[in-house]
């Protein structure tokens, strides 16, 4: 410890930095050198979970003590998650305003109670690059307010004032990167709206019970979107020419208008049940397709060809979606997609049945991906036997001579 203690403080500082804030503060009883190094911490982080009642308590009066005493006049990121009762709003719009006084590069902000936390004071951040919002914290944005250094913002089961809130957020920043949004019950938005110019990634998760019916997306730089919707909004897209990777899973109502923007895709993932016929997707390289709905193997070959340069197949079932294994598939088309004869280099099948429709798909790909080469076939031992797995598919002929076969 002896040596330690003499490094300089600029060096005992960021060693600081790399633990936890809570055992950062604990070196403040190993000698008097170490009392205060603490305070001068530029990434501060306090989190509740598994604390008990005391140490709730203990926290409370810590934050209200120490952090007016913190001598760092500019702090790197901030991170509270508090879940106690013991915590009320008040306290924590007092330890964000404290926050908000040292210029954070990152804020994060979750607490779980049912009485909201107002947010107003977190929009004057001028260096504010990432900020994180989750559960009872109200987005209440002020009049004449900017976040114009915020690249990412991500915003979990907040509560909104009104029906503009989201929208007015989105307008002060106007070099956003990322956005996430978990909508929760999206409040009585109805119909939501992102425009965003210099937008590069959009996630949005919407709920069943969500209050938001329509989704209008108009983001020209957008190059990564995920849609998960259990509700089934309406789409309204407008601009997303730059866009290369998407995850599509919701429900059919209003689709059209969406998958005919996302056909310039290099990766996309979804269900089956979202695709519509007349569109190609000449640009695709890997599918990834859920086969909860895929009813016919005829299906597959119609998304191998409507998809003449991919490279990547992967069948797998998405999170909470059901393959039914009473699904009864028809008979192969004859003719190989194009694909199949210049692109197709790895398929892999992750939930693989053993029925003898699917055994026959697979051999299909086998028998007509001509530069396929690597095949993973993925079962459990309760849908089919692996030893009489590996034989079927073994003695199968291939079209690719340096193609390998693995089964998991």
């Amino acid at each position: 410890m002896d040596r330690i203690s003499d490094l300089s403080d600029e060096l005992l500082i960021k060693i600081l930095t790399s633990v936890p804030t809570k055992l950062a503060v604990s070196t403040s009883i190993l000698s008097k050198r170490w009392e205060c190094l603490w305070k001068w911490l530029p990434k501060l982080e306090y989190d509740d979970t598994d604390y008990s009642v005391s140490e709730c308590k203990m926290l409370r009066c810590f934050l209200d003590r120490n952090l007016p005493l913190h001598r760092a006049l500019i702090i790197e990121s901030f991170r509270l998650h508090l879940k106690s009762q013991r915590f009320k709003p008040a306290d924590i719009k007092l330890w964000l305003l404290f926050a908000v006084s040292r210029c954070p590069r990152e804020l994060e902000v979750s607490y779980s109670r049912k009485r909201t936390v107002s947010s107003s004071s977190l929009y004057t951040c001028k260096a504010l690059v990432i900020l994180k919002l989750s559960g009872a914290i109200l987005v209440d944005v002020p009049r004449m307010v900017s976040l114009p250094s915020l690249k990412t913002l991500q915003l979990r089961d907040v509560t909104y004032s009104d029906k503009e809130s989201l929208q007015r957020l989105l307008a002060i920043c106007p070099v956003l990167e990322e956005l996430s949004v978990d909508l929760g019950d999206g409040g009585k938005m109805e119909k939501l709206t992102v425009s965003v110019p210099s937008l590069q990634s959009l996630t949005f998760n919407v709920p069943h019970d969500c209050g938001v019916d329509e989704l209008v997306i108009d983001t020209p730089s957008l190059k990564y979107i995920k849609l998960e919707d259990r509700k089934g909004l309406i789409y309204l897209v407008a601009n997303m020419p730059e866009l290369r990777e998407a995850y599509i899973d919701v429900k059919l109502y209003g689709i059209s208008n969406l998958m005919g923007s996302i056909t310039s895709v290099k990766r996309l993932t979804t269900c089956f049940m979202v695709f519509v016929n007349g569109f190609v997707f000449n640009q695709l390289e890997h599918l990834k397709i859920c086969q909860c709905h895929m009813h016919t193997s005829n299906l597959l070959v119609w998304l191998l060809k409507v998809s003449p340069n991919l490279q990547v197949l992967d069948l797998y079932v998405m999170k909470d979606h059901h393959y039914e294994k009473s699904y009864r598939w028809c008979p192969l088309s004859a003719v190989p997609p194009e694909c199949m004869l210049s692109s197709l280099r790895i398929f892999n099948w992750s939930v693989y049945f053993g029925r003898p429709a699917e055994r026959d798909f697979a051999v299909y790909i086998l028998e007509n991906a001509r530069l396929l080469e690597t095949a993973t076939i993925s079962c459990k031992d309760w849908y089919v036997p692996k030893l009489e797995m590996i034989k079927e598919l073994s003695s199968s002929s291939r079209a690719s001579t340096t193609c390998r076969l693995v089964f998991d």
